[in-house]
C-alpha cells in the first residue's frame, strides 16, 4: 500500500483538540459536587445554607408580616402561642415571631460576612509573611502579637470591645474581627512555613521572583483549601459569637430583630411565654447546624482533590 492510498486523518481545528475554558469548568463542577454529594449530611447542610440566605434576601417577600420587623405594636395579639395565624406565635408587643426571625437572618448573615470578608485576608496576609520569613524579628513580632490574643478566650475579648464601643450592629462586627483574625494568621503559618523549602518555592526564588510572586503565586494556592474549609465552618461560629453579644445587648438594638436579643427577651417570661424565646434559639441551632454540615462536606471534597 503507497502513502498517496493511506487514508489520512483529518485535521481537526485548534479548539477541538483542546477543551474549552467554559467545557472544564463544568467538568471540574460536576465533579466537585460528586464528591460533596456523596456525604448526604452535607447536602442536607447546603440546603438549609440555601433557605437561610434566601429568607434573609428575600424577607420582606415571604414574611407573613413584615411591617413586625420594625417599631410595631398589636396589645390585641400579644402573647399568643403558635396558631394558623401566627406559626411561631407572637411576642409581648404582639409582634410575629416568624417574621421577625426572617428578618434576624439578614444581621447574622451581613454579621458573618463582613467579618471574614475583613478578618481572613488579614489572618492570611500575616500568615503568609511570617511563615515565609520564619526563624526572624517579622515571624517572631506577628506571631507572639496572634499568641497574645489566641490566649484570651474569644468571647471574652469580644464583650470587652463591645462593651466599650456603642452597641450597634458595626461596632459588633468590629469587636468580633478583632478577635477572628489569629486563628487564619496560626493556620496559614503552619502550612506557609512547611512550603518555604519546597523545591518549587526555591526554583522560583533562583529564577529572581519577586517576594509578593513567591508569596501570592507559589505559597498561597496551597493554603486555599484548608483557609475556605475553616471560613464555611465558621460562618456558623461568628453567628453564635454575634447572637452572644445580641443576647447580653451588645449587638443590634430594638426594635431591630437580633436572635440572640429575641432569646434574651423570651427568657424573662418564660415558661408561660416558651415559645418567645425557644424558636428563635433553635433558629440558631438550626443555621449553626446547616453551615458546620455544608463546612464538612467541602472539607471532604477538597481533601479528596487535594489527594
Amino acid at each position: 500500500m503507497t502513502a498517496s492510498s493511506q487514508t489520512q486523518a483529518p485535521i481537526l481545528p485548534h479548539h477541538f483538540h483542546k477543551p474549552s475554558v467554559i467545557v472544564r469548568f463544568r467538568e471540574n463542577l460536576r465533579k466537585s459536587w460528586f464528591k460533596y454529594s456523596r456525604n448526604k449530611l452535607s447536602v442536607i447542610g447546603l440546603v438549609v445554607v440555601l433557605l437561610v440566605v434566601l429568607t434573609a434576601i428575600f424577607a420582606p417577600l415571604v414574611s407573613p408580616y413584615p411591617q413586625h420587623a420594625s417599631a410595631f405594636v398589636d396589645f390585641e395579639n400579644a402573647g399568643q402561642p403558635p396558631s394558623l395565624r401566627n406559626l411561631l406565635g407572637t411576642d409581648v408587643f404582639g409582634r410575629d415571631i416568624l417574621s421577625r426571625i426572617f428578618f434576624a437572618f439578614r444581621g447574622a448573615l451581613l454579621m458573618s460576612i463582613v467579618v471574614l470578608a475583613i478578618a481572613v485576608p488579614i489572618g492570611v496576609l500575616l500568615g503568609l509573611i511570617a511563615g515565609y520569613y520564619k526563624n526572624t524579628w517579622i515571624d517572631t513580632l506577628i506571631m507572639r502579637t496572634t499568641d497574645v490574643f489566641l490566649a484570651i478566650p474569644p468571647i471574652i475579648l469580644a464583650l470587652a470591645i463591645a462593651s466599650v464601643l456603642t452597641p450597634n450592629l458595626m461596632n459588633s462586627m468590629i469587636a468580633v474581627t478583632v478577635m477572628w483574625w489569629p486563628w487564619y494568621t496560626r493556620l496559614v503559618y503552619g502550612m506557609a512555613s512547611s512550603c518555604r523549602n519546597e523545591y518549587f518555592v526555591i526554583a522560583a526564588e533562583l529564577t529572581g521572583a519577586s517576594k509578593a510572586h513567591i508569596l501570592f503565586r507559589e505559597i498561597l494556592p496551597n493554603c486555599l483549601s484548608p483557609v475556605f474549609t475553616k471560613m464555611a465552618l465558621d460562618v456558623g461560629w461568628v453567628i453564635l459569637i454575634s447572637a452572644s453579644l445580641s443576647f447580653v445587648g451588645l449587638g443590634e438594638q430594638p426594635p431591630t430583630p437580633a436572635l440572640g436579643q429575641m432569646v434574651s427577651d423570651g427568657a424573662r417570661y418564660m415558661p408561660d411565654l416558651w415559645w418567645y424565646a425557644v424558636f428563635p434559639g433553635l433558629a440558631i441551632v438550626i443555621v449553626i447546624l446547616g453551615f458546620n454540615l455544608m463546612g464538612d462536606g467541602l472539607r471532604d471534597m477538597l481533601e479528596q482533590r487535594m489527594g
